[in-house]
C-alpha cells in the first residue's frame, strides 16, 4: 500500500483554494444586490461547502474504497429517495420554477448531488460484477438503461436536465470502459438527443435555451441576455484581464454571478491567461484522474474512479462551454469554483473516494 496520490491531492486544493478567492470576487456583485443574502451564502460556501467538505474528503480518503461496493445498492437507494423528498410539502422548495431543493432549518441542500455520486457507486458495483456480459443486451444494456432511468426520473420531474446531462456522461463513459459495444453506446446516445428534443417540445424553457443557442443575439433583453452578457464580461477580459475584484459586469449585469455564471467574471478579471490556467488545471484533473483509474487494483475500483472524474470534469467543462456560447445554457455550476455548499461537499467527498483508490493502485 502507498500514500494517496499527491498530485491529484494538489490540483484540487489548488481548484478548491481558487475557486475561494474566485468565488469571493464574484460575491461583491451579490453584496451590492442583495447584501442579506451575502452572510448566508458565503456561510453555506465556507462552512458546510469548504470546512465540511474537506473532513469528509479526509474521512472518504480513509475507507477502504471496496465498502463502498457492500453497500452499493442501499447508496443509490437512499440517493433516489432523498431526490424525491423535494416533492414532499414542507421539506421541498421551489426556486426559479424548479423544485430542487430541500429546506434544513437555516440551510438548502440540493439531494441531485447525493444522487450522482449514489449513482457511480452502485454502476460500479453492478457493472464490475457482470464484467463478462457488459456486451450482452440483456445483462449490459438494458440494465445500463434501466439503472439510468432511475436516477434520471426524479431529475426530469424537478427538472434538472444539466445535472442529468452531468450524470449521462458519466454513466457512458464506465460503460465504454466497461466494454460495451459501439451499438449501445450509439443507442444511449439517442436516448439523450432524443430526450431534448422531447423537452424542447413540451418545456417552453428548453425550448428557448436552444433558439438562444442558436441565435443569441435574437433577443438580447429576454432570453439572450444572459449568454450576451457573460460573453461582454470574457470579450472585455482580453489577454490579462481587469484585475481581481475588478469586474463591471458582475454589478447589475450578469445574472447569478456567484452561480453559473462565475466563469464569465473570472475571465473578464483574470482574462484568457487565467481562463487557459483554470481550463488547464481541470484537463490535468482529469488526466490525473484517469491514470489512476488504469492503475486500479481491480475493475470496480477503476470504474468508480472514472465515474468520480468524468461528474466533476463533464460538468465544468459544460458551465464554461455554455458561457462561452459553445453549449446552450444549463444552468450547472462551475465545479469548485460556483455558489453551492451540497455541490461542494459532495464533489469533495468523491474526490476522497478517488485518492483511496490511489493509496492501493498498481505500480
Amino acid at each position: 500500500m502507498i500514500k494517496v496520490d499527491r498530485t491529484l491531492l494538489i490540483l484540487t486544493i489548488m481548484l478548491v483554494v481558487g475557486g475561494f478567492f474566485i468565488f469571493t470576487s464574484a460575491s461583491l456583485g451579490l453584496l451590492a444586490r442583495e447584501g442579506a443574502r451575502f452572510s448566508s451564502v458565503a456561510f453555506s460556501q465556507i462552512i458546510f461547502g469548504m470546512l465540511f467538505g474537506s473532513i469528509l474528503l479526509i474521512v472518504t480518503s480513509n475507507i477502504r474504497y471496496r465498502k463502498w461496493r457492500t453497500y452499493a445498492l442501499l447508496i443509490f437507494g437512499l440517493s433516489v429517495v432523498s431526490t424525491f423528498l423535494v416533492f414532499v410539502p414542507g421539506l421541498g422548495f421551489e426556486a426559479g420554477g424548479a423544485k430542487r431543493w430541500l429546506s434544513v432549518g437555516s440551510f438548502s441542500i440540493q439531494p441531485a448531488e447525493f444522487l450522482k455520486i449514489g449513482y457511480v457507486i452502485y454502476l460500479s458495483a453492478y457493472l464490475s460484477s457482470n464484467r463478462a456480459k457488459t456486451a450482452t443486451f440483456l445483462h449490459g444494456l438494458i440494465p445500463f438503461l434501466g439503472i439510468t432511468a432511475v436516477a434520471a426520473v426524479p431529475l426530469l420531474l424537478q427538472p434538472d436536465t444539466g445535472t442529468l446531462l452531468v450524470l449521462l456522461s458519466a454513466g457512458t463513459a464506465m460503460f465504454l470502459v466497461a466494454g460495451a459495444r459501439l451499438r449501445d453506446l450509439l443507442a444511449t446516445a439517442l436516448i439523450p438527443i432524443g430526450g431534448v428534443l422531447i423537452l424542447a417540445i413540451s418545456r417552453p424553457y428548453v425550448r428557448d435555451r436552444l433558439m438562444t443557442f442558436l441565435d443569441p443575439s435574437a433577443d438580447p433583453l429576454g432570453t439572450g441576455y444572459q449568454i450576451q452578457q457573460s460573453l461582454i464580461a470574457i470579450g472585455s477580459g482580453q489577454w490579462f484581464g481587469r484585475g481581481f475584484g475588478q469586474s463591471v459586469q458582475k454589478f447589475n449585469f450578469l445574472p447569478e454571478p456567484i452561480g453559473d455564471s462565475v466563469f464569465a467574471v473570472f475571465s473578464e478579471e483574470f482574462g484568457f491567461l487565467g481562463a487557459f490556467i483554470l481550463v488547464s488545471l481541470f484537463l490535468a484533473f482529469a488526466f490525473r484522474g484517469l491514470k489512476i483509474a488504469s492503475q486500479a487494483p481491480d475493475y470496480f475500483g477503476g470504474l468508480l474512479v472514472v465515474g468520480v472524474v468524468i461528474l466533476i470534469v463533464s460538468q465544468s467543462f459544460i458551465n464554461i462551454a455554455s458561457m462561452l456560447a459553445v453549449l446552450p445554457l444549463t444552468g450547472l455550476p462551475l465545479v469548485f469554483i460556483s455558489h453551492g455548499g451540497t455541490a461542494l461537499f459532495f464533489a469533495l467527498g468523491s474526490i476522497g473516494i478517488v485518492l483511496n483508490v490511489s493509496k492501493y493502485r498498481k505500480t
